[in-house]
């Protein structure tokens, strides 16, 4: 008995062993989760494009919306571990919801192994154009002397436009009175029509309403200025102790086997680096952030430390 359990074992390790070295051999497909048009999938599609390519199979993304981004990043959370399925992972999925919920069906740091990271992108803090501030330093210093005086206009309560400002007004020891709306597009109906004092948006969005002089430009929320809006200052440079920048890359589930894990990680890399994949980025208004597995795992470790407080403190709510 002994010797026939060793043998089915030994077979089982082989086949095993055999279809991780013959990896990929079908398609493969990545979670998106929200719904088609966004940031999520814009950076799936591109990935899977050009990964595609080099791991020799094509790759399906999946838009799997629900509950803000929890239905999707679960539903891969729970996949089979066998490389074949990934999530596309971002700063909204894979940290702030671990404070905007008391409780989350995934843990973003047990049930995932990173496979590298892509790209990042900026928020920017605009103001109507005929608000009374000429900078952001200037707003502060007014909101301080005037509580409550000033809206801020976001897309929804716990969307990133909503947490960063939060974070931001907390930090500065100000406040302003949240508005929320159902998506960006209303904001920025009531931001144009003067209807509303404040918004934060993805810097691409934000260059189109600024260059074209519908809105003031006040800061930038990055570490380092945004090449879009390199005029405006960062937040830190305002004087407040902050930066977000909203990044995006892969994320397999836990216990994927190691050799199916390099694999991919290296497919990544490869195609993160791609001149073309770069430039695609750029001109989308993203920094490229091409970063391998244990430098996203610590920046996922960085980023839940640091933003689980300051959410928690905000006392910010998701809907």
């Amino acid at each position: 008995m002994h010797r026939r359990a060793f043998i089915l074992s030994a077979a089982a390790f082989a086949g095993s062993a055999r279809s991780q070295a013959d990896f990929p051999s079908k398609p493969l497909k990545f979670i998106v989760p929200q719904p088609p048009g966004g940031g999520f999938d814009f950076v799936g599609r591109t990935l899977a494009e050009h990964m595609g390519k080099g791991l020799g199979q094509s790759i399906v993304v999946e838009n799997r919306p629900g509950s803000g981004t929890l239905v999707g990043t679960d539903a891969a959370a729970k996949a089979a571990p066998d490389g074949y399925t990934m999530l596309v992972g971002s700063v909204s999925n894979m940290v702030l919801n671990s404070g905007l919920y008391p409780s989350l069906p995934y843990d973003p740091q047990k049930d995932f192994e990173p496979v590298g990271n892509a790209v990042a992108y900026s928020y920017t803090l605009m103001a109507r154009k005929d608000l009374p501030v000429a900078s952001l330093a200037d707003l502060l210093a007014k909101a301080k002397a005037q509580p409550k005086a000033f809206t801020y206009a976001s897309a929804g309560n716990g969307s990133g436009q909503h947490v960063i400002a939060a974070a931001l007004w907390q930090q500065a020891g100000v406040e302003l009175l949240h508005v929320p709306y159902k998506g960006a597009q209303a904001a920025y109906q009531d931001l144009l029509g003067g209807r509303v004092d404040l918004f934060f948006d993805l810097a691409p969005t934000a260059r189109g309403q600024i260059n074209g002089g519908t809105v003031k430009g006040l800061a930038t929320s990055g570490a380092q200025r945004n090449p879009m809006h390199p005029d405006l200052p960062t937040l830190r440079e305002s004087g407040v102790d902050l930066d977000l920048e909203s990044w995006f890359g892969l994320f397999a589930p836990a216990k994927t086997p190691a050799p199916v894990l390099a694999k991919l990680r290296a497919e990544l890399q490869r195609a993160a680096n791609l001149p073309e994949v770069k430039d695609t980025f750029t001109k989308a208004g993203g920094r490229p952030l091409p970063l391998a597995a244990e430098d996203s795992r610590a920046m996922l470790a960085r980023d839940l430390e640091r933003w689980t407080r300051l959410v928690r403190a905000a006392g910010l709510k998701a809907d």
